[in-house]
């Protein structure tokens, strides 16, 4: 495509290397805007866990009052009444407390996947054309998927499974120290240790197969979309199988990733069970003795048990759990990573709107380069008088379209300056320029919504009325009133549904209704026939007349009656003038005019020899 004929941007990374500290340390502001909702949820988490704890205590009450001897009828009677009803009361406030922690921490979960999507989306609309001519769009609306879907795992995976864990084991190792033998304490410590220790050296050694199952989702995601947005291309070579295995080829590796990290998960789960198993065995054996020496009652011998039942059930998770949030953080760090992507092209602090008073654009001396090893522009100098046209001619690759990119600051000038009015761009808000310029470009790409959408896309809250007369203006109503659904007919994925003159009239109509002081036509009516491209050419120019107009062309008839002809070749400036005046020259706008013609004089033959 022509559009990349001049303009090769260099690589830009779309991922740096992130610790899981600053990953965390860029999300916890997120959360903080509601500080209080999280301290209260942290207090619901207490008290479940603090109610969770007492429910073997009231357990082992309950017990021992079922052995008192028949001597004591009242205590009988009284002590396991109480104890049922604490017991019941506890196991009511422990689900309670649980489900008033997930109510007030829903709201500050979502906002923050919500703020922080809203975030990214805006940075990548902001970062430059550099960025999104080098991005894979496959994988990186993978990462943005998978880092937003994190931010409420690792949220949920911390909050309420880790810290409750923990809450939960200092409780219960402060029970044991203070009420039993300091061995059933040592048990329970040394057990969790080394089960915690175990389970992260594993599980970070297994980390880096999850890494590279997301890569190779990643990529093979992207394989899938590119070949289905350019479906057409596939069909035109015949090279669906190709397409097939270059896809297989990413579903290959990632498949071998998925089993290591299968296989691995299978050596932690065993591990994990065994010092489970270990733990458990020595913690009865224990209380079992202290039993049978008469230290401690049947109702201690429960209340061990249950603890260590309560402690394991959420650790026996806690491998999958510490993955998971290993997990989100490696994709939050993807998401956060587009975040730390460099604006290339920002706005000055001290950045004013643009005012216009007659839209002169001038390019003073300008120097540019896409790249450092290869200039594209050298010293390009001219003004286009307010209300003129001025039209850029010249051979393919000589920097043409690459004026219209620096005129909408896509990217920066390397030395000197681009004016608007006497205003340099650079002391200029991005906003307020693109907002008085509109451009129609050779390449025209439409949303895949209506007609009447794409429109107005040019003008967001146009009324239906204002849509039609500029589709009118652009010579499209007739042939958008002759189908069956009209302005509300859908366009298709990049506009594919409507042939490339229908686009580019589409494209017309968007940027007539946007209304600009400065218009550029990037080889506007480069996909239309004769007929139609004599009627929007004279439309055109009726436009342009009260407006600043560029037009880069390649066909000089449709730009022979601009004011001012610039010739470029190889970046530079090597003509100018009026095209009388320029063919009088006989100079390389008079060479390029009569290839032209000799072509179109050929053409005519032909046409000719097919009618007769």
């Amino acid at each position: 495509m022509r559009r990349y004929a001049d303009s090769p941007p260099a690589p830009v990374s779309t991922a740096s290397s992130r610790s899981d500290f600053s990953t965390l340390r860029t999300l916890l502001p997120y959360l903080w805007v509601y500080k209080w909702r999280v301290a209260l949820a942290l207090g619901c988490l207490v008290g479940a866990k603090l109610a969770n704890v007492g429910v073997p205590v009231v357990m082992k009450k309950l017990i021992d009052a079922l052995t008192i001897t028949p001597s004591h009828p009242q205590a009988l009677l009284v002590l396991p009444l109480g104890a049922l009803v604490a017991y019941g009361m506890l196991r009511v406030s422990t689900t309670v407390f649980t489900e008033l922690r997930e109510f007030l921490f829903a709201r500050v979960t979502q906002r923050a996947v919500r703020t922080i999507a809203l975030q990214v989306f805006r940075h990548l609309h902001a970062l430059s054309l550099r960025f999104h001519l080098n991005r894979q769009t496959g994988g990186m609306t993978r990462d943005i998927e998978r880092g937003t879907r994190a931010v409420g795992s690792l949220i949920s995976y911390t909050l309420f499974n880790i810290l409750p864990t923990l809450v939960e084991i200092t409780l219960v190792l402060g029970y044991l120290v203070t009420h039993y033998d300091i061995w059933f304490s040592v048990i329970t410590l040394v057990a969790l240790v080394s089960y915690i220790c175990f389970t992260i050296i594993i599980t970070n050694w297994r980390t880096h197969f999850r890494r590279s199952m997301n890569e190779m989702d990643s990529k093979a995601n992207t394989k899938a979309i590119d070949s289905l947005i350019n479906y057409e291309t596939v069909k035109y070579f015949g090279n669906e199988e190709y397409e097939a295995r270059r896809y297989d080829e990413g579903l290959q590796s990632y498949e071998s990733a998925a089993v290591k990290s299968q296989t691995s998960l299978s050596l932690l789960n065993t591990g994990q069970s065994m010092i489970i198993a270990i733990a458990v065995t020595l913690i009865l054996w224990r209380a079992t003795v202290g039993v049978i020496d008469g230290k401690m009652t049947l109702g201690d011998l429960v209340l061990v048990n249950a603890f260590m039942i309560q402690l394991y059930i959420p650790l026996n998770f806690l491998g999958v759990i510490y993955r998971e949030i290993k997990q989100s953080l490696a994709d939050m760090e993807k998401l956060f990573s587009l975040l730390d992507q460099n604006r290339e092209i920002a706005d000055a602090k001290d950045a004013r709107p643009l005012v216009t008073h007659g839209a002169e654009v001038r390019f003073n001396h300008v120097d540019f380069s896409y790249d450092p090893k290869r200039q594209i522009l050298f010293d390009v100098d001219f003004t286009i008088a307010p209300g003129t046209t001025t039209a850029v001619v010249g051979h393919s690759g000589s920097g043409k379209s690459t004026l219209s990119r620096l005129l909408f600051r896509f990217y920066e000038v390397n030395s000197g300056g681009i004016t608007i009015d006497g205003q340099d761009l650079r002391a200029l808000t991005q906003d307020s320029v693109r907002h008085a310029i509109g451009i129609v470009p050779q390449d025209t790409v439409l949303f895949n919504d209506t007609i009447e959408y794409n429109i107005a896309y040019g003008k967001t809250g146009a009324t239906h009325d204002e849509i039609v007369a500029a589709a009118r203006a652009a010579s499209i109503h007739d042939f958008i009133d002759s189908l069956p659904d009209g302005y509300k007919t859908m366009v298709g994925e990049r506009g594919l549904k409507l042939s490339g003159g229908e686009k580019q009239r589409v494209a017309i109509a968007r940027t007539l209704l946007k209304n600009p002081a400065i218009l550029i036509f990037d080889e506007a009516t480069s996909a239309l026939d004769s007929k139609a491209e004599q009627a929007i050419q004279a439309q055109l120019k009726e436009i342009s007349r009260t407006r600043t107009t560029m037009v880069i062309a390649h066909r000089l008839s449709t730009v022979a009656d601009a004011q001012q002809i610039i010739v470029l070749d190889h970046g530079r400036i090597v003509e100018r003038g009026t095209h009388q005046s320029l063919l009088a020259a006989n100079g390389l706008y008079a060479q390029m005019w009569e290839r032209q013609q000799a072509r179109a004089d050929e053409e005519d033959v032909l046409t000719e020899g097919a009618d007769q």
